[in-house]
């Protein structure tokens, strides 16, 4: 395209994590102008976000749907708009935008319940617009030369799946104490039934879903609450139980004393294993049945997927904000493709989307089915 893609956002104001990690994002491969937002839910709070990030005032909206209305009728119009709110403001923003014709990128989980996921997929495909969940560490280099590495054989028939999400910022009753980050994530109102389950739980789901290409058919699953007065879940253990018979065990846990984001997957075949570490993401261990453990280095590998996901020379380390950016620029080259009505570059079809965020929902109400009947054995959609 002759110009950059024009984006805007809904939520991620003044005092929000996520919605700077987005704008930067973004902003990371020079394929987006950032035009419009509805930056908050508080008017006075949305305009004076619109000003510190030197927003048009009269693109700076009160409302999310006024945004969409008339954000759809300037011949200058947003492309896409990214949402980056609490979890019970999804469907409603998504729809709105969807229905008004503009492109979504979502923050993760995608709904409140798999009924509005679902609602949202089937939209997304009436409408034909692209729905974008940003699942933040597939776009590591080193976790798609991983998913190349399994989709090629190269570890051989797929036994054991074990990963994990470990962090320690609730590990004390901050959302009494006025963190507001911690406040909206542990309100069922607001984050819906799951805490760490849906914040986080997701995310350690579906990563070993991408590197191994494999959904599990059941699962057991102790979703419990650890922390005294706490309304939401925030420690997750279960186990997985795949169709070719593979078995998997999924950790997530936001009261694990000293972890920072400990995201780890290992994965173990019938003739090697690998492991990878979000805190060390430009590495990947494997290791051939019988054979020295090797660490794998983004730079030094050759794939199609790693490479498309790699910016910088080997040594110069790639971290969160560049897989997040990576999402972004997968997105920019699918709704140019769109706009230009061509087909999208396979280099970008390893977006996580709409289906993603439907699985994650399916995870999500089976593990609080089963933790509900004791850690019973259910079926995952």
């Amino acid at each position: 395209m002759d110009r950059r893609l024009r984006l805007g956002m809904v939520g991620g104001g003044q005092g929000a994590f996520i919605g700077a990690a987005h704008r930067a994002a973004a902003r990371l491969d020079d394929c987006y102008d950032f035009v419009a937002g509805a930056l908050s839910s508080d008017p006075q709070r949305a305009a004076e976000s619109g000003r510190m990030l030197r927003l048009d005032p009269a693109r700076s909206y009160a409302d999310y749907r006024e945004m969409a209305r008339a954000e759809a009728q300037r011949s200058d119009g947003i492309d896409a708009v990214v949402v980056a709110t609490p979890n019970h403001l999804h469907a409603p923003v998504v729809t709105a935008f969807l229905e008004a014709g503009i492109h979504v990128i979502c923050d993760k989980p995608l709904a409140m319940s798999l009924e509005e996921a679902l609602q949202m997929q089937a939209l997304s495909h009436a409408t034909g617009k692209l729905l974008a969940v940003t699942y933040t560490y597939s776009g590591y280099a080193m976790v798609r030369h991983a998913k190349e590495m399994v989709a090629a054989g190269e570890l051989g028939d797929i036994r054991l799946v074990q990963v994990e999400y470990l962090q320690d910022w609730l590990a004390e009753p901050v959302e009494q104490r006025g963190n507001k980050q911690a406040e909206w994530r542990t309100d069922p109102a607001r984050s819906g039934p799951a805490g760490c389950l849906g914040d986080i739980g997701t995310h350690a789901y579906q990563l070993a879903s991408f590197v191994t290409g494999m959904l599990p058919s059941d699962l057991c699953a102790d979703v419990v609450t650890m922390v005294p007065g706490r309304r939401l879940d925030d420690h997750v253990q279960t186990m997985l139980r795949y169709p070719c018979g593979a078995r998997g065990t999924l950790l997530a846990s936001q009261i694990a004393t000293g972890e920072g984001n400990a995201l780890r997957l290992r994965v173990y075949g019938t003739r090697a294993s690998i492991s990878f570490d979000q805190e060390n993401p430009d590495y990947l261990g494997y290791t051939p049945l019988g054979g020295n453990p090797v660490q794998l280095k983004r730079g030094r590998v050759r794939s199609a997927s790693s490479e498309h996901a790699t910016r910088i020379p080997v040594g110069h380390p790639e971290g969160y904000l560049e897989a997040f950016g990576q999402l972004y620029r997968d997105a920019a080259l699918q709704i140019e493709a769109m706009l230009d009505g061509r087909p999208a570059p396979p280099s970008s079809l390893l977006l996580t989307t709409v289906e993603d965020g439907v699985q994650g929902m399916r995870f999500v109400e089976a593990a609080l089915r089963s933790s509900a009947l004791a850690g019973a054995r259910v079926p995952i959609g």
